[in-house]
């Protein structure tokens, strides 16, 4: 594939994988993270899904004046340092190492479990999901994602948390949604009643679980017993991606607040740029769209880690 030439003079380059066939923005929680949080941070980026890995091996990654940048903590520290934004500058001290401590709990913890439900347990169903075409995409589709439940397994044991049974691994899975839900309470966001980085780390795990592993436990639990992390989600998705409209909705999960903004939706796009202030007013409503022309993606892993054998592979095709 011949690569486009990018300039990222005073301009975001997002890079990350093409959007999953369901309507969902990423199928990767750290994909889906970074865009939402240059969504809360009102920074206006380009998508570019080409697929590519950063030098390190990573994904998502940025590019800023041609600085590359890859890892999401890295990424919001070199925008909060270049451009003056901060989502945590209402948190005092206390507050900002349990934000830190959240985090790292969801990214390092919570993650491989999800990552097994959806890579392993729940396969057929996200192989549904990968976006991937031509006269092959059936069987290119089967082979990347045979792949990536290989690789998946294979960081899982690294980890550790891949050395349990898969009852053990749930059993984390559930403790960890719990203490999120506890955590939340009936608060509006993780940390009280203004959004701060953390809430982008958090929902862009939840909403695997939410909209992307139907009929798992994962998806029971949020929209069962833990509905406040349903509403949490709807709140963020309604908030930060008013474009975003899923064939499920179901009203349950609506406060008074969503509910208003929720009758009228336009479909997911692609955009090449993408400006929340430009594309949306004050309340949500969708003003104007750029169709994206760039994306070719032909990727599907889900994982802010090395993917070392992945490069392996593509280097031996």
């Amino acid at each position: 594939r011949k690569e486009q030439e990018l300039d990222s003079k005073d301009a975001i380059i997002l890079h990350q994988f093409s959007r999953p066939t369901n309507g969902v923005p990423s199928l990767s929680p750290f994909c889906l993270k970074m865009e939402t949080y240059l969504r809360m941070a009102d920074l206006p980026y380009q998508n570019y899904f080409d697929g590519k890995l950063s030098p390190q091996g990573k994904m998502p990654w940025i590019e800023y004046n041609h600085k590359k940048v890859s890892g999401t903590e890295f990424i919001i520290d070199f925008l909060e340092e270049k451009l003056g934004v901060n989502l945590n500058k209402h948190l005092g001290p206390h507050e900002r190492a349990v934000s830190r401590a959240v985090t790292k709990m969801v990214e390092e913890h919570f993650y491989w479990t999800l990552a097994y439900c959806q890579w392993v347990e729940n396969l057929h169903e996200t192989q549904k999901m990968v976006s991937l075409f031509g006269p092959f995409s059936d069987l290119l589709k089967w082979i990347l994602c045979h792949l990536t439940k290989g690789i998946v397994k294979r960081e899982m044991y690294g980890h550790g948390i891949g050395r349990f049974s898969e009852e053990e691994m749930y059993t984390l899975m559930e403790k960890d949604m719990r203490t999120l839900a506890g955590l939340l309470g009936d608060k509006k966001y993780i940390m009280g009643p203004t959004v701060s980085t953390v809430d982008a780390t958090v929902f862009g795990h939840l909403a695997q679980a939410m909209w992307t592993l139907p009929g798992t436990r994962p998806e029971r639990l949020i929209k069962g017993e833990l509905i406040n992390l349903a509403m949490y989600c709807e709140r963020i998705r309604r908030k930060f991606w008013p474009e975003w409209h899923h064939d499920h909705d179901n009203t349950l999960y609506e406060s008074e607040e969503s509910s208003e903004a929720s009758k009228t939706y336009s479909p997911l796009q692609d955009f090449s740029f993408y400006s929340r202030t430009e594309t949306f007013d004050e309340e949500g409503n969708s003003i104007s769209q750029t169709p994206d022309t760039d994306y070719t993606g032909h990727s599907l892993f889900d994982s802010d880690v090395d993917m070392e054998e992945y490069r392996d592979h593509e280097q031996c095709k």
